[in-house]
């Protein structure tokens, strides 16, 4: 138990908006962005696979979005470690 009840608020608070936050502009990032390149528009359109019951496969693009995301988490967890080494924290 704190000291300060209004601690515990804030914290939840600072743990809250940033994820909050981050579904809000990842969701955003999904339905309004795509990193286009020349052939995309005809990748989308074309079926490169039929299945039983009308379902039909695409070779469409990847969204940036998630590219972004994919490197800063491995970026992020890199240097994470580098730098808990560095910095000799304990754990």
């Amino acid at each position: 138990m704190r000291i300060f009840d209004v601690l515990n608020i804030q914290h939840f608070v600072l743990y809250l908006f940033p994820a909050i936050a981050f579904v809000v502009l990842f969701a955003l990032a999904l339905g309004f962005h795509h990193l286009e390149r020349p052939g995309d528009a005809q990748r989308r359109e074309r079926i490169i696979e039929r299945y039983p019951e009308g379902i039909e496969g695409r070779n469409a693009p990847f969204p940036f979005a998630l590219v972004l995301i994919f490197a800063g988490t491995v970026l992020w967890s890199l240097l994470y470690i580098v730098l808990t080494g560095v910095l000799q924290v304990r754990i």
